[in-house]
């Protein structure tokens, strides 16, 4: 396996604050700034797709991932992105065979999965308490192969955005005229689903399922009162989600603090909502 030391003996070094000495809180926190800026990044395609009511239906499916893998006596990482990735490319296909709009299908999937979920938790109760971490994430625990996890899919996902980021905006504009101009719609959309699937699976991890929606939008929603330009908009994403991840973690593991790490990371960028939308105040004001 990658040797992940020396990137962890980094860390002390950038940032030398004494809650980031321990090696779980280095873990953590490489597991941030890999997971935060992809989740933005694809939240910018979200935002565009009026797909916000897709990631709590995956991050719903994550439930009946794990009671899967729990009951069948499978490791639930496996079961939980393999049952996400089901339902997100589920919602993409009936969303394209349908007439119906994007929050209908979406609604339909997300009340099937947690139909699911709970049929299969209420056939063995001691699965109820396995589940209750992911209720509200826990990303002090990630592992070194998640980790690794983490840095393929943000390897993959970035290559994604690298080549198609133009073409999902054209995408999100008009899908008519997106095909009449020779881009391959449906390749997009389902490549985008599977991705964006996986993602809403590791932030279900680190912030939990009630706040996974949050990782996704609120940094989009800053980036695009901040922004001047689509391309602008994709580096102010990851500058939001990563600077709300960093210190959210650190901020949450003070002492005077002690507050849920998810929690903390999404009130930060909240902070940089709000203060997004006075630049945008302002921006009108000189405009008038």
């Amino acid at each position: 396996m990658c040797e992940l030391s020396p990137l962890f003996n980094l860390i002390p070094r950038v940032l030398p604050f004494e809650c980031l000495q321990p090696r779980f809180m280095q873990q953590a926190l490489v597991g941030l700034i890999l997971l935060a800026p992809m989740a933005a990044a694809m939240g910018i395609q979200v935002v565009n797709f009026r797909m916000a009511f897709f990631s709590d239906a995956i991050s719903h499916s994550a439930f009946a991932g794990v009671a899967i893998g729990l009951i069948a006596s499978i490791n639930p990482h496996w079961t939980m992105p393999a049952f996400g990735i089901l339902v997100g490319l589920g919602i993409m296909a009936v969303k394209r065979r349908s007439s119906l709009s994007s929050d209908t299908v979406i609604g339909v999937f997300f009340s099937a999965v947690i139909a699911f979920g709970l049929a299969i938790v209420s056939r063995d109760r001691n699965v109820a308490r396995d589940l209750q971490r992911f209720l509200y994430g826990d990303i002090l625990t990630i592992s070194n192969t998640e980790i690794l996890c983490l840095m393929a899919l943000f390897a993959a996902l970035m290559f994604f955005q690298a080549w198609g980021y133009n073409r999902m905006l054209y995408i999100g504009m008009s899908p008519a005229l997106a095909r009449a101009h020779c881009v391959r719609v449906a390749g997009y959309q389902y490549l985008f689903a599977g991705l964006l699937s996986l993602v809403v699976i590791f932030s279900v991890w680190a912030v939990g399922v009630l706040l996974v929606t949050a990782m996704l939008i609120v940094p989009a929603a800053a980036a695009r009162n901040f922004a001047r330009s689509a391309g602008s908009m994709f580096w102010w994403a990851l500058l939001v989600s990563a600077t709300s991840a960093a210190a959210g973690l650190v901020l949450s593991a003070q002492d005077w603090v002690r507050t849920a790490t998810g929690a903390t990371i999404v009130l930060i960028a909240f902070g940089w909502f709000m203060l997004s939308m006075c630049v945008t105040l302002v921006r009108g004001e000189r405009a008038n």
